[in-house]
């Protein structure tokens, strides 16, 4: 790659990072204050209320100005017993918000293990193509450096390899969109223990080890190497 082709893809990777972390959008303070129903209840953490309110499809699956059903309100508030209880009642685990996001990558991208541990284990998938960057929670959480997150987002079977419309898997992001840190550095060694590969390059041709030399992260350099990147 020559160095103009560098400087630009630097620049670009830059411009991406400055985009805003969570791109999903929480229920604010006063759209909780007007939730009523099963909505508040989620919001709450009222089990009592749940198991009273969520007996019926139409309940589970009733949208607020955003989009959001129960099970998204829930999720955002981390309230994991109000998630497990939606679930029990048979909430949709693949239904996407107003921001394409779904409860999954909601857990994701809030760095919340207790809830996605809930989550995956009744029964959402792991593998829904989620946002606006047609990525999934993978790719959120390895784009944030949430290392546990990645751990239990690989064994419950991610996609590893996914590319998303900015053309990025999650190995890239982890690296462009990273600090070079010790969380970036264990989602890279995650994602690269779990088989993800190292020559899948972004749009510009660079490769996940061409774009960590290029940023100086030595010790993500070091893991590619070892991984067999070239």
């Amino acid at each position: 790659m020559n160095r103009a082709a560098l400087t630009l893809l630097l620049a670009l990777a830059a411009a991406v990072a400055c985009l805003p972390v969570h791109a999903q959008v929480p229920p604010t303070a006063q759209e909780a204050a007007a939730y009523h129903g099963l909505h508040a209840a989620a919001h709450r953490g009222d089990l009592a209320a749940i198991q009273r309110l969520a007996t019926s499809p139409a309940a589970l699956e009733a949208r607020d100005s955003a989009g959001r059903t129960p099970l998204h309100v829930a999720t955002f508030a981390r309230q994991h017993a109000a998630v497990r209880a939606l679930l029990q009642a048979g909430a949709n685990t693949a239904a996407l918000e107003q921001g394409r996001y779904d409860a999954v990558t909601i857990a994701a991208v809030a760095d919340d293990e207790d809830s996605l541990r809930v989550l995956l284990a009744g029964g959402a998938s792991a593998r829904l193509v989620t946002s606006r960057y047609d990525g999934t929670a993978l790719i959120a959480a390895a784009h944030l450096g949430h290392d546990g997150v990645v751990r239990q987002l690989i064994q419950a079977g991610a996609p590893l390899d996914h590319v998303n419309n900015l053309h990025w898997t999650a190995v890239i992001e982890a690296i462009v969109l990273g600090d070079g840190g010790p969380r970036h550095q264990a989602t890279l060694k995650a994602l690269l223990d779990a088989g993800a590969s190292t020559q899948l390059s972004d749009r510009s041709g660079a490769t996940p080890l061409q774009l960590a030399t290029a940023r100086g992260y030595g010790e993500m350099v070091r893991l590619l190497r070892a991984a067999g990147a070239r």
